[in-house]
């Protein structure tokens, strides 16, 4: 589309402050003149911050490269993250991004392929990365703009100890259906206990991640491939009454303020006998210490017209395309990816520890397997069963499971799921929260159609 490439700049330049317009100054040097040394900005997550701490012993004591590194908050680094890849600034050679961005950044010109890299580079072993990570960082060119640090799906926990006192028999691959009925008989199967707990808290990270993948499952898109806004139709309003319903009957209390962390809490606290969510929660509640350590069962997530429904994310390394030290910014990105990178975190840190989710040979790594035998195996089989590219029933216009791969989504989503909260919060119906939410939808719709 010919007014595509300009609509997406506008998104993310034009919402940029004057402050953004100042980092272009700095031009294509970066912050610093030593030729030794690559810029990283990255977000400040705790295996961030492992890897910021063995980089001097272990990286720039083995190639000589230093690394200079920026590390904020999740909103704050994407913030400057546009803006200094926006504007091709420069100050940064290498930044974290998820598989939410790096479509359009690469489709704005904004990334340096990765190809020529890791063709060279036979030791990163590229065949090794889950072939969902690699779809999912690729773009519509066919090259690869991207490699992951860790990655994600989405799976069901369960309480097995209160199932089993219940008589209930957990299968490997739930559907919905089934989630629903176990819900209604574990609410109340300890004092204070709910049935399941699932995301109500307004955000396009939090609520919509979640129900999304329903909407999938259920047969329903939030567009069709030629931008048709999708809210209000009769599979995307099943799905979204089904989540509002069964969190309202069942559910977490407070369920359109809980959130990934209010759940996690829930879950630990013994409040309630399921959650459907993050396959990185598992690290929480098996971690020693966790007063659920053990009584969880895992299984994938749950499903309704398709053979699987989790979702897929990544915190991935981009390289800006301008660039100078791209040699030296490939040498970093092909560390931190890579095998012995693991390795390095599972001896020196722990092998529950390990930036996982994104290698096959992790998964077969006998003391990562030990490690983690609770949620490994079926977090490698719900990461190797997502598929960005074809996640429901139809046709779409952009890849991704929980999200609509568009600078736009993030407002989007965000706008439609407080809606979507209020419904669940009882102030207004599931159809009046769809209503509005189409004519939100339909305004993005038009744009691309344009």
């Amino acid at each position: 589309m010919p007014n595509r490439r300009r609509h997406l700049i506008r998104t993310l330049v034009v919402a940029a402050t004057s402050g953004a317009l100042l980092t272009g100054c700095a031009g294509a040097g970066g912050l610093g003149s030593d030729r030794e040394t690559i810029n990283v900005l990255m977000v400040n997550n705790p295996q961030m911050v492992e890897l910021q701490k063995l980089t001097a012993e272990h990286f720039t004591a083995e190639t000589g490269i230093k690394v200079k590194f920026t590390v904020l908050p999740e909103n704050d680094v994407r913030d400057k993250i546009s803006q200094d890849f926006a504007n091709q600034a420069g100050q940064y050679d290498v930044a974290t991004l998820s598989n939410f961005e790096i479509p359009f950044y690469a489709k704005n010109d904004w990334l340096h392929p990765l190809d020529e890299f890791v063709e060279a580079d036979r030791e990163f072993d590229q065949d090794d990365i889950l072939r969902p990570m690699r779809d999912s960082l690729t773009a519509e060119d066919g090259k690869l703009y991207g490699q992951p640090f860790y990655g994600e799906s989405s799976f069901l926990m369960y309480r097995k100890d209160v199932f089993e006192e219940a008589g209930l028999d957990m299968p490997d691959r739930p559907t919905w259906k089934q989630v629903a009925e176990f819900a209604a008989k574990t609410h109340g199967a300890r004092p204070g206990m709910k049935g399941i707990c699932l995301r109500g808290l307004p955000g396009w990270g939090e609520l919509i991640a979640p129900l999304t993948t329903v909407v999938n499952t259920f047969g329903g898109t939030w567009f069709t491939e030629d931008w048709e806004a999708q809210l209000t139709s009769p599979a995307f309003t099943k799905a979204t009454e089904f989540y509002v319903d069964l969190v309202r009957s069942h559910g977490e209390a407070g369920a359109a303020q809980a959130g990934y962390a209010e759940c996690l809490n829930n879950l630990t606290q013994g409040k309630t006998a399921m959650w459907y969510d993050a396959t990185a929660a598992a690290g929480s509640l098996e971690a020693a210490g966790s007063p659920v350590k053990g009584k969880i069962g895992y299984v994938q997530a749950p499903v309704a017209e398709t053979d699987s429904s989790g979702w897929l994310y990544t915190w991935a390394w981009g390289m800006q395309k301008v660039s100078r030290k791209a040699d030296k910014a490939w040498r970093f990105i092909s560390w931190a990816s890579g095998k012995e990178y693991e390795e390095l975190v599972g001896e020196e840190i722990g092998w529950q520890n390990v930036p996982a989710g994104k290698r096959a040979s992790t998964y077969e790594n006998p003391e990562y397997r030990k490690a983690s035998a609770a949620f490994s195996e079926v977090t490698r089989r719900s990461i190797s069963s997502a598929d960005p590219r074809d996640p429901g029933k139809q046709p779409r216009p952009t890849i991704g499971i929980q999200f609509v791969d568009i600078p736009e989504f993030s407002d989007l989503g965000t706008k439609v799921s407080q809606e979507i909260s209020a419904a669940i919060a009882g102030r207004q119906s599931v159809q009046s929260a769809l209503r509005r939410s189409q004519k939100l939808a339909e305004k993005v719709g038009e744009e691309y159609r344009d």
